[in-house]
């Protein structure tokens, strides 16, 4: 990890959910894997990547990046995946949500990461899906500022209201999946959970159809079950798996040898078989 400045983000939209309680160390920023992460998030904001209008679906997609709820991987799962997106004719949307506070210095940030990992037996501790609303109050609260804050301003946005859905990456598809399942009027339409944990949930009657992509040589999520996929497909509700070969965890947008790389295809692909890359009539 090596320190940045803070980067410019002409384009954020603070989210108005407020500072994150008792939170006292500043935001930071640092570089690791050739990538951009944000740390000590205590503002939630939305930044806009907007398709040509000549090329725009009116489908959207809110981006949550990953991090374990410490860090946020804001250039490999939020501006990369949204400028693809974008260039694909779907409004992105990078949502930097708020985040567990970490040590202020990059050492002891470093080691507290550490620590969460060895101390977690290859795996972070995650919310039970029956304590999300609890557990990611404040992440969730971030979610649906973003999703009414897109459908405020559609027309502006050249949105369809009703073709909203969430993608999120590790932590971030734990925010997805939360979001979907306790987020209220949040609705997303479809949502991909992208190396996220794989547990069963209870599905609701009307939950969107769900895109997973996982590597099985994930060290921590790749050898936990498919209950979550299992779940989806005995509430009768669509649902696309990918399981790839190799590809570990964190793969992202990074360009790799593995079969892992094409997530981003698929994922584009069940999008348009579902005729969200189709302007609506």
């Amino acid at each position: 990890m090596t320190p940045i400045r803070v980067p410019d983000q002409p384009a954020a939209i603070t989210l108005g959910t407020g500072p994150l309680p008792n939170a006292t160390a500043p935001e930071t920023w640092h570089q690791q894997y050739g990538s951009r992460f944000a740390r000590n998030v205590t503002v939630a904001t939305l930044t806009p990547f907007l398709p040509n209008p000549k090329k725009a679906t009116g489908t959207a997609v809110v981006v949550a990046p990953g991090g374990g709820f410490r860090t946020l991987s804001m250039e490999n799962e939020g501006w990369d995946v949204a400028r693809a997106l974008a260039d694909r004719g779907v409004a992105a949307f990078v949502l930097k949500y708020r985040l567990n506070p970490t040590p202020a210095d990059l050492p002891g940030f470093e080691r507290a990461m550490a620590e969460m990992f060895s101390s977690a037996a290859t795996r972070p501790p995650r919310p039970a899906p029956d304590r999300m609303a609890t557990e990611l109050a404040p992440q969730i609260a971030d979610a649906r500022a973003a999703f009414a804050l897109i459908r405020r301003r559609s027309a502006e946005w050249d949105v369809d209201p009703d073709r909203i859905g969430m993608v999120g990456f590790s932590a971030g598809a734990m925010l997805t999946m939360a979001t979907t399942l306790v987020g209220e009027d949040a609705r997303p339409a479809f949502i991909g959970d992208i190396y996220g944990p794989l547990s069963a949930v209870t599905v609701p009657p009307d939950a969107p159809p769900l895109f997973v992509a996982l590597a099985a040589d994930d060290p921590l999520f790749g050898s936990g079950g498919y209950g979550l996929v299992d779940s989806w497909r005995a509430a009768k509700r669509p649902v696309e798996f990918h399981l790839y070969e190799q590809g570990g965890h964190g793969f992202g947008m990074y360009p790799k040898a593995t079969t892992s790389t094409g997530w981003f295809d698929a994922f584009v692909r069940w999008m348009d078989m579902h005729g969200w890359l189709k302007p609506k009539a």
